[in-house]
């Protein structure tokens, strides 16, 4: 990997990891798609770890470095909450389905 760019090495992986995630995900049957939505949602949760670490660097100058990353740390938090408050909603309701009618 010594002579190779970075940039071509981590773009190929991330093309390969968009292939395998297509063919995982719509391989997977519909009695598994409650748990699959379940792991999505404890992924969210780590990424907004990182996002909240992103947020708590300290700002001098909003137009440098640490302002971009604040901002889009802040962006993560947002996009990663949405994606676990309607997992556990689309998870509710599937598991309601389920329940014996009275």
């Amino acid at each position: 990997m010594g002579d190779i760019d970075p940039i071509i090495f981590l773009g190929s992986v991330f093309v390969m990891a968009i292939f395998v995630g297509y063919y995982v995900v719509w391989s997977v049957t519909a009695a598994l798609h409650t748990p699959l939505m379940s792991v999505t949602n404890a992924v969210s949760s780590v990424i907004i770890v990182g996002a909240i670490t992103a947020v708590g660097v300290e700002v001098i100058d909003l137009n440098s470095a640490a302002g971009w990353s604040k901002w889009l740390g802040f962006g993560g938090i947002v996009l990663a909450s949405v994606n676990i408050f309607g997992g556990f909603l689309v998870t509710q309701r599937m598991l309601a389905m389920y329940k014996k009618k009275k």
